[in-house]
């Protein structure tokens, strides 16, 4: 049996699921990536020029910053003067309106005067304009100084701040008057509100034309370079004027490749590189981590990971934020160590790292700082005890990877004032960010049932509600626990199985007992019930506290990976007094085994295997009748033996050395906890005058004198 290389096959359902997710792990990594035309050379404003003398192959304009040309058009647009019609069946159908409601009920509430100084007012209002509120406000935004108002083919250029809108109409009708001859109440009650409508209509046809008139007397180039001609030359700074040459170059020698082709080239070395990297990966599951392969949370966990940080990095590419530096890579082997183990840690973040790489400029400064955080973030977690823990994680990696980028800098730069400190920043912030691993989580194992050492060492605490009740209840069950506890944890340092996993569901393994703790025999005080009863009810009662101890699992919230414990610690292995006791007490009947058998099932962990022999062995040791090396070798040896040779144990990835080494440590603790001593030899007859005690010896030595 090896551990690593205990495989079964995968069933179609699992494989199809495996197929299923990794073809959309790479489909969405790849779908996002950007396809348009990669520079051949990898340059920054105000670094050194790494290539050989550049020479110019074709003649080519040296076009403008885009910040440049951005300025250029605002500074155009100040002449763009878009084109209203004006629409005067507006102005007639408000005003006849008007004097329609003045007659009926208007003139009740004002006087004739009125009439005539609001009708002037409206005549005013339409001939200047008043425009759409959407229209208006897109006026307001692109700060245009005047539009064209323009009616039967006559336009006249208006200043925009005399268009009215809905809101400044109303205003000029009610507030802009004469307020000694007119009330500014009573035009209020007149609802004027109601004679107000947009009479410009924006014509967007001519407005375009317009537009792209302006922007074609637009340059957008500022230069031009001519075939033959140097570019730059090897170490050489590239300043503003060679950026924006080298830029234009690169554009140019773009628009001269088959972009076609160009993008169905990048498209396909995409896909080859993901497929290729999500590949590898699942090799080092089905090598070393096949039972990963078998959980269908732990791939959803994993290939989240992968395709997450990669998306997070082509959105930081694609909208030119500040830094992918910024982005808390370091969170994957944090959370993959946490709840699996450093190799799987380091492999999936190298795969992670990698995917996100292809989105960068410079990918080996990339690819080594977070390889190098990554690393750090899994030694620092190697004993992960405390949630605090994670704080001081976080300073470590954000140490060392500020240490590596140094490293770098100083490498590539001849003078410590020349390093650009926004990339040290960076890496702070992502020290920061990387705080909240903790609330993430504690999410993840509430949404996923993934089980962290944390939480792991908090179920420990012996005086949480559980295990008091436990202590109380059934003390001789927790005395019982708490030695399994410890054999099995010391049984799972020797052996590189997690000994704080097995601590802890050693703990928890026969809280069932707590049910009918006077059943068993380790919290009896000379009063055994089991006498009144017949052999079957004894063992229902016997087997029912794994069922009972999942029970209470259920009622008390504990992880299923603990629930495991309980339900394994036994196996499908028989309750033998009673079964025994029964054969003998009745020879020629026949028996149903199954109702003195454990429901089960067998251990499928290195951990449960390990509980199931430790609690096997701490029982059976009480049952001695002398505490000596050969005893107890004896019971180890017999009980082991027996549970490989019924085959508990061929589900589990555990190996015979394993079991070996297991046994050397039952033995080991089980004569400390006995303090066993050596057997002295008797002494034969007729000899008695030859063994006197040294005591005595010196006692007659003593009287002759």
């Amino acid at each position: 049996m090896s551990r690593y290389n205990h495989k079964k096959e995968l069933s179609g359902k699992n494989l199809l699921y495996l197929v299923c997710m990794a073809l959309i792990a790479i489909t969405a990594v790849v779908y996002f990536q950007p396809r348009e035309e990669h520079s051949h050379y990898q340059f920054d404003l105000g670094r050194p020029w790494r290539y050989n003398q550049l020479i110019a192959t074709f003649d080519f304009p040296i076009y403008k910053s885009e910040a440049t040309i951005r300025r250029e058009r605002d500074s155009i647009m100040q002449f763009y003067e878009p084109y209203f019609e004006i629409n005067e069946e507006v102005e007639e159908t408000q005003i006849a309106r008007f004097r329609k409601d003045f007659r009926d009920k208007l003139h009740e509430i004002v006087p004739a005067y009125y009439a005539r100084h609001i009708e002037e007012k409206l005549h005013a209002v339409y001939r200047r304009g008043i425009a759409d509120n959407t229209d208006y406000n897109l006026l307001l935004k692109d700060t245009i100084p005047f539009v064209r108002i323009f009616a039967d083919n006559e336009a006249v250029v208006r200043p925009t701040a005399q268009v009215f809108s809905h809101k400044s109409a109303y205003k000029f009708l009610t507030e802009e008057t004469d307020t000694a001859r007119f009330n500014r109440f009573k035009l209020q009650q007149c609802n004027l509100n109601n004679y107000i409508s947009p009479n410009l209509i924006f014509d967007k046809q001519k407005s375009e034309t317009q537009q792209k008139d302006l922007f074609a007397s637009l340059s957008y180039a500022k230069g031009m370079v001519f075939s033959g001609q140097k570019i730059i030359d090897r170490g050489e700074i590239v300043d503003e004027t060679a950026y924006s040459i080298l830029l234009s170059y690169e554009r140019e020698r773009g628009k001269k490749t088959n972009m076609s082709t160009q993008n169905l080239t990048t498209l396909t070395g995409q896909c080859l590189y993901t497929a290729l990297i999500t590949l590898c990966l699942f090799l080092y599951f089905h090598l070393f981590r096949s039972d990963y392969l078998e959980n269908r949370r732990s791939i959803l966990m994993l290939l989240s990971m992968v395709v997450i940080f990669p998306l997070a990095t082509v959105f930081f590419v694609k909208h030119n934020l500040l830094s992918v530096y910024l982005i808390p890579y370091c969170m994957t082997p944090i959370f993959i160590r946490v709840f699996m183990d450093s190799r799987t840690a380091f492999i999936t973040h190298a795969a992670t790292v990698m995917l996100s790489a292809i989105s960068l400029k410079y990918p080996f400064e990339f690819v080594s700082t977070q390889l190098v955080a990554g690393l750090t973030a899994i030694y620092s977690l190697r004993e992960l005890s405390q949630r605090s823990q994670l704080l001081k994680s976080a300073l470590i990696v954000t140490l060392s990877a500020m240490l590596f980028y140094l490293s770098l800098d100083m490498i590539h730069e001849q003078s410590l004032s020349r390093i650009d400190i926004y990339p040290y920043i960076y890496i702070f912030i992502n020290g920061l960010l990387l705080l909240f691993a903790y609330p993430v989580m504690f999410l993840l194992e509430k949404l996923s049932g993934f089980t962290s050492n944390v939480t792991l060492v908090e179920l420990s605490n012996i005086n949480n509600e559980i295990m008091k009740k436990m202590s109380e209840v059934a003390p001789g069950t927790f005395q019982h626990s708490m030695q399994v506890a410890n054999l099995a944890a010391e049984v799972a340092n020797r052996i590189g199985a997690k000994s704080q996993l097995v601590r802890t569901g050693a703990l928890y393994h026969d809280i069932g007992k707590t049910a009918n703790p006077a059943f068993f025999t380790e919290n009896q005080s000379g009063v055994n019930p089991h006498t009144n009863l017949s052999f079957t009810d004894s063992a229902r009662i016997i087997i029912n506290h794994v069922k009972d101890g999942l029970a209470l699992a259920d009622r008390y919230n504990l992880p299923p990976i603990i629930k495991d414990f309980i339900s394994t610690h036994h196996g499908t292995g028989l309750t033998k007094y009673f079964y025994i006791s029964y054969k003998n007490q009745f020879p020629d009947k026949p028996i149903d085994k199954s109702l003195f058998t454990y429901p089960g099932p067998n251990p499928r962990t290195l951990e449960q295997a390990i509980l199931m022999m430790a609690d096997a062995v701490e029982a059976a040791s009480r049952s001695l009748k002398e505490y000596t090396e050969e005893s107890i070798s004896t019971l180890v040896d017999r009980i082991i033996d027996s549970q490989v040779q019924e085959g508990v144990f061929t589900k589990c990835p555990i190996t015979f050395l394993d079991i070996d080494t297991a046994k050397e440590v039952f033995k080991e603790k089980l004569k400390i906890i006995y303090h066993t001593r050596i057997s002295y030899p008797e002494l034969k007859k007729g000899n008695e005058t030859v063994a006197q005690p040294e005591s005595q010896n010196n006692q007659t030595g003593s009287t002759s004198k």
